[in-house]
């Protein structure tokens, strides 16, 4: 992060579900590599889908240099010691090129009835993690736990965080903070206060990196009113603004889903949430979930599903980068300037190639060539 609060370089991610057949991820995630990615994320919902940390050894096993890990795993139904013996074996088998992605529990949680962790137990969870897959002693339940073989490996622990409690968590202790949309005012507003909580704990903030992460769409067609029409060539195999729009609808529906909980809490543009837990919330990450009904986490992050009608086009191109490759670049260079150091794209669409082509082909080169310019 340069002194101004922009990102030195801006890295991509790409975001995988593990759905059966296991070798088409592992083949997504090497042709990730290929492209220019740097980090390479699964979902972890052990219910919903296939045991990622068994992927990811695969993944490790076909790839170079991607660093892989969970986006994200909980400390509910992932016992914390066990996820740091995990990490830790991959590092001593792979070097290290893991991370862990973590947050209070969604839809592994939530398809067990069971509940979020509270953030006091995520923030246990954290420095545990952290502190055994790094080789170190940590105070456990009354022990001292430690994993004598794993003295070289090292993994970060990031922490995904929409409300102000946990925001002021990732700045306190994560080694990176997971912002799961791509509004640049929520983006903004997220990192700032991610920032101000590191510094309250006597950190340095760019010692926690930002990793945003969203659906990414390529079209031969631009959102009107956005530009767009650059200089990067189209790059979109002939599909429609519409159906892109349709096949990323589930996204909001998930972001909709985190956001109510916080709504719960704090209402936006109320001066006496002030004082109670943290600073008013943003009013465009609120009023979206107006018309939300219940969510059905049997189609949780699946493209076509059918509670997010309430999810319009407007805060789809807010929240996801949908449109041609020029577009793409725009955006990121516009997350890069706010202080994003990671753009992660989830994948659960049906242009999974064609995205991963024109990223590495199209967009990277011009994020890349801009920041040159730029700088």
């Amino acid at each position: 992060m340069t002194a101004t609060g922009t990102a030195e370089r801006l890295d991509l991610g790409v975001v995988l579900q593990t759905d059966p057949p296991a070798w088409r991820v592992v083949d997504l995630a090497r042709r990730a590599e290929l492209h220019g990615f740097s980090h390479v994320w699964t979902f972890d919902s052990h219910l919903l889908w296939q045991e990622p940390y068994v992927i990811h050894s695969q993944i490790l096993s076909a790839t170079h240099r991607v660093t892989v890990g969970p986006m994200v795993t909980n400390p509910a139904t992932r016992d914390v010691t066990v996820t740091a013996s995990t990490f830790a074996t991959l590092n001593d088998m792979f070097g290290n090129r893991t991370v862990c992605g973590i947050g209070r529990g969604d839809s592994a949680v939530r398809v067990t009835n069971g509940k979020p962790v509270t953030l006091a137990e995520l923030r246990t969870a954290v420095t545990t993690i952290r502190g055994l897959a790094g080789g170190r002693a940590v105070e456990h339940h009354g022990s001292t736990l430690h994993l004598p073989w794993a003295r070289e490996s090292r993994t970060p622990v990031w922490v995904a965080a929409y409300g102000p409690r946990a925001l002021a968590l990732a700045g306190e202790v994560g080694d990176g903070f997971i912002l799961q949309l791509a509004d640049p005012d929520i983006v903004a507003w997220s990192i700032d206060a991610v920032r101000r909580a590191a510094e309250r704990a006597g950190r340095d903030p760019a010692e926690v990196t930002i990793c945003v992460a969203a659906p990414a769409y390529v079209t031969d067609e631009a959102p009107s009113g956005t530009g767009g029409d650059g200089e990067v060539p189209a790059h979109g195999g002939g599909r429609s603004l519409a159906h892109a729009y349709d096949q990323c609808r589930w996204f909001g529906g998930m972001v909709g889903n985190h956001v109510a909980e916080i709504v719960a809490r704090y209402r936006a543009g109320d001066p006496s949430s002030e004082g109670h837990g943290g600073p008013d919330i943003p009013r465009a990450l609120t009023d979206f979930v107006a018309g939300r009904v219940d969510y059905d986490y049997n189609e949780h992050g699946r493209a076509g599903n059918t509670h997010t009608a309430f999810v319009s086009d407007e805060i789809l191109d807010r929240f996801c980068l949908i449109g041609p490759p020029a577009r793409h670049v725009e955006r990121l260079l516009e997350l890069k300037a706010l202080g994003v150091d990671q753009f992660a794209l989830y994948l659960q669409h049906d242009a999974n190639d064609e995205t991963l082509q024109a990223y590495g082909e199209l967009v990277r080169p011009a994020v890349q060539h801009a920041g040159r310019v730029k700088d």
